[in-house]
């Protein structure tokens, strides 16, 4: 069943924004500190942590190479060198206030919860391709799943698969907790990192 628990743990930060997958490890931001942490999901022990120049990192992507990490006080989307956690290159987001990120492929994604918009970015210029509402009030991560995106919205709170091509909710659950922010695809599940105040855990997630 969709929104079902498969593991949880605890998150190792306070207060816990971004995740992204990279095939084998997840990677996550941590707000107050400014650290970018890579963790053992069998186990959620913090493998390695990296001190960034991100002021407030939120979410984060992976493109096979690299992460690309949204700050949404410089407002910033950056490249990132996962081995150094040095900034490769940086471009402005569309949007007033960039919260989720994703990687299609080809593509970034980015949501806004000023704008309440979900964004189609080139990321060797930083253009709009396209750009589409998004269906509740307060977006805060996105993934990509190999054909559709997955939502996290905080108004609701939901997490909502959406087609890309016509911005139609497909389906949508609600998350194990009040305060779902980043989220990520590993191929087959779900991971949501939740900032719910005194129990901020990340969870695996049956979809």
């Amino acid at each position: 069943m969709a929104g079902t628990v498969i593991r949880s743990f605890n998150s190792p930060t306070a207060a816990p924004y971004g995740l992204a997958w990279d095939g084998r490890t997840l990677w996550h931001t941590e707000i107050t500190n400014k650290k970018l942490l890579q963790i053992d999901p069998a186990t959620g022990r913090v493998i390695r942590t990296l001190a960034t120049f991100s002021t407030r990192p939120r979410d984060l992507a992976f493109d096979g190479r690299t992460l690309w990490l949204v700050d949404s006080n410089s407002l910033l989307i950056y490249q990132v060198d996962p081995a150094t956690g040095r900034a490769i290159r940086s471009f402005t987001p569309p949007g007033e206030t960039p919260l989720g990120l994703t990687f299609d492929g080809r593509a970034l994604w980015n949501c806004d919860s000023t704008d309440d918009a979900i964004y189609q970015i080139d990321p060797a210029t930083g253009t709009v391709i396209r750009s589409f509402s998004t269906p509740q009030g307060q977006p805060a991560g996105l993934a990509w799943d190999g054909r559709y995106l997955w939502l996290s919205d905080l108004t609701t709170p939901l997490i909502s698969q959406i087609d890309p091509a016509t911005a139609r909710v497909i389906q949508s659950f609600s998350p194990p907790n009040t305060t779902p922010q980043g989220i990520t695809w590993d191929g087959r599940t779900l991971w949501i990192a939740d900032a719910t105040a005194q129990a901020p855990k990340i969870y695996q997630i049956a979809v």
